[in-house]
């Protein structure tokens, strides 16, 4: 059993293309940061340095601010793992950028971590007290894609996907590792790997969210990311259950990733 004494917070924003809006988020996370109970720093991943993010992001001057990135665009996941590899902290999380999910559940996030003594705290769009706004479809799916996961993966979470998530550091260092996805089905991946692997105290915690301004779900591109979704969702069960490639014994599968700083699989 880990303490649960936390002794630094390492906080990850992956950024793509939200030069109108990383400058105020920043602000905002660093205000709350100051007040939570537990010393924080904030890494800034810019998944991809086509337009002005990463210049916007670097006039926020903090000393618990470091912002980083590359200039080719290689998705959320890659951008978080980056992240998650020039962090320190004994926790490490995630926020979206862009605003949708807010900063204020950062709070609530480190109390439950704390109370359950958790390996993975989880953000919750559809916790009983999460204050959210987002369309009826949307919902509709989320519901759908919590009985899938149950299915395949054997995950008590009711909303895998929401922007916000914190993992105990030796978690990561045993999980990251094996990890393939880059894009779509990341969170997924670390969760049902996690699981697998016997971290099995995944919580979830309340969140504020606005998604009421997102594409249609009747958006041909956001029907493409639904099946990319799905698509990565059951490769991943393939390699987890027929493969078993996250398993010890495929060590030897995987490959050192310099710019990472740790092994990845060879997909």
């Amino acid at each position: 059993m880990q303490s649960k004494n936390i002794k630094l917070l390492s906080l990850i924003i992956p950024v793509h293309h939200q030069e109108r809006t990383i400058r105020r988020q920043l602000q905002n996370i660093l205000g709350e940061l100051e007040l939570l109970p537990t010393p924080c720093e904030l890494i800034v991943v810019v998944d991809g340095m086509d337009d002005r993010s990463f210049t916007e992001a670097n006039k926020i001057k903090s000393s618990h601010l470091l912002v980083t990135g590359y200039h080719t665009n290689h998705g959320k996941g890659y951008a978080v793992r980056f992240g998650m590899a020039k962090s320190h902290g004994d926790v490490i999380g995630f926020i979206d950028a862009g605003g949708d999910v807010s900063e204020l559940g950062l709070s609530m996030m480190l109390e439950h971590f704390k109370w359950y003594n958790a390996d993975i705290i989880v953000g919750s769009k559809r916790h009983p007290v999460s204050k959210v706004q987002y369309p009826v479809a949307r919902k509709i799916l989320s519901w759908g894609y919590q009985q899938l996961t149950r299915v395949l993966f054997g995950l008590n979470v009711r909303d895998t996907q929401a922007g916000m998530k914190l993992y105990r550091r030796y978690v990561l260092e045993d999980v990251l590792p094996r990890l393939v996805v880059k894009e779509f089905a990341f969170d997924i991946e670390i969760l049902a790997v996690a699981y697998h692997l016997g971290y099995t105290r995944i919580y979830e915690a309340p969140i504020m969210l606005d998604f009421s301004g997102a594409s249609s779900i009747t958006s041909l591109s956001v029907w493409k990311i639904i099946w990319n979704m799905l698509w990565d969702t059951f490769a991943v069960f393939y390699r987890l259950r027929i493969l078993r490639y996250y398993d010890n014994l495929n060590k030897r599968k995987w490959r050192f990733d310099k710019e990472l700083n740790f092994s990845i699989p060879v997909p």
